[in-house]
C-alpha cells in the first residue's frame, strides 16, 4: 500500500511572529510611553523658557506678540553676569586643580596597595557621591562658618572638594589598574625613584583619565547648587546660585530677563556636557584589567 505522507503545517511568516511578540509585551509599551511622555514634557518646558527669553509680550496667546534679543543684554547688565561667570570659572578651576592634586595620588595608593580597611575607605569615598549634598552640606557649612571659612570663595571651594575628591579617586582608580605594574618595576630597575616613576612614567599614561576626571569634576562644580548655596557670599556666587537668587529675590523683574539668564546657564551646561561626552569614555570609568596569574 502506498503511504500517504502528511505535509508539515505551514509556519506563519516572520512579520506575524514579530507582531505577536510585540503584542505580548504590553509592559514595554507602557515603559516607552512613560519615557516619551517625560521627554515631551521636558522639551515643552525648555522650549517655553527659550521662547519666553526672546518674546516681547506673552500673556494669553500661544506665542509672544513679538521677538527681541534685548532681554539677554538686560539680564547681562542687571545680574552682573560677567562677574558671576568669572567667579564660576575661578571656583571651578580651583576645585578641579585641588581635586586632581589630592585625588590622583590617593587613587594610586588604593590601586596599587592592599591594606586592612581598604573596602571601608572605598565606602567612605562613595558616601559623598551617593548621598544628597544637602544631608552633609548643612553640618559642613556650619563648621565652615564657625571657623570663618564660609561666605567667601575659600568656603565654596572647600565645600565642593568634599564630593569632588572622592569622585576623582573613584574615577582614576580603574585607569591606574589598567596599567601593567611591570612598567613601574622596569623603571625602578633602571634606577628611577617613586617620584620619577609617577611623574615621567605613569602621568603620561594617565592623561586620558586625568582629562576625564577634570571634565567631570568641572561639570559637577558648575552644576552644584546645594553646597555652593550654603557657603557662598555676595561676591562668591556661581551662576546656578545667582540664577536662584534672581528668581526668588524681592522686587519686580521681567520674567523674560530671568528666562534669558536660565538659557545662558543651560547653554553653558550643555557645552560642558558635550565636551565631557566627547573626551570621556564611560566604559573606561568602570573597566578593570585582571592580571593573569603567573604559572
Amino acid at each position: 500500500m502506498a503511504t500517504i505522507t502528511q505535509a508539515p503545517p505551514a509556519r506563519p511568516p516572520a512579520s506575524t511572529d514579530r507582531r505577536r511578540r510585540v503584542a505580548a509585551r504590553p509592559a514595554a509599551w507602557i515603559v516607552w510611553g512613560v519615557v516619551i511622555f517625560f521627554f515631551l514634557n521636558l522639551l515643552g518646558v525648555v522650549a517655553s523658557v527659550l521662547v519666553s527669553s526672546f518674546g516681547q509680550r506673552w500673556f494669553d496667546t500661544w506665542l509672544p506678540d513679538g521677538y527681541t534679543t534685548s532681554w539677554y543684554g538686560r539680564a547681562w547688565d542687571e545680574f552682573a553676569l560677567m562677574q558671576v561667570i568669572v567667579v564660576t570659572l575661578e571656583v571651578s578651576v580651583l576645585v578641579v586643580g585641588l581635586s586632581l592634586l589630592i585625588g590622583v595620588p590617593a587613587a594610586y595608593v588604593l590601586a596599587r596597595r592592599s591594606f586592612p580597611g581598604k573596602r571601608l575607605i572605598f565606602l567612605v569615598f562613595l558616601l559623598p557621591i551617593l548621598m544628597p549634598p544637602i544631608t552633609y552640606g548643612i553640618p559642613l557649612a556650619t563648621v565652615l562658618y564657625k571657623f570663618g571659612l564660609a561666605g567667601n570663595m575659600s568656603g565654596v571651594v572647600l565645600a565642593n572638594l568634599v564630593p569632588s575628591v572622592p569622585f576623582v579617586i573613584l574615577t582614576m582608580t580603574p585607569f591606574i589598574e589598567q596599567i601593567d605594574p611591570r612598567i613601574e618595576s622596569a623603571a625602578r630597575m633602571c634606577g628611577a625613584g617613586l617620584r620619577t616613576v609617577f611623574l615621567r612614567v605613569l602621568t603620561p599614561l594617565l592623561v586620558p583619565g586625568i582629562l576625564a576626571s577634570a571634565i567631570l569634576v568641572l561639570v559637577r562644580t558648575v552644576g552644584m547648587f546645594e553646597l555652593t548655596f550654603l557657603t557662598a557670599g555676595p561676591d562668591s556666587q556661581t551662576l546656578v546660585v545667582a540664577l536662584y537668587y534672581s528668581m526668588s529675590a524681592s522686587g519686580i523683574r521681567a520674567q523674560q530677563s530671568v528666562d534669558a539668564m536660565a538659557v545662558i546657564y543651560t547653554s553653558m551646561m550643555l557645552v560642558l556636557l558635550v565636551v565631557a561626552l566627547r573626551y570621556v569614555n564611560p566604559t573606561q570609568l568602570v573597566a578593570q584589567v585582571k592580571e593573569e596569574p603567573e604559572h
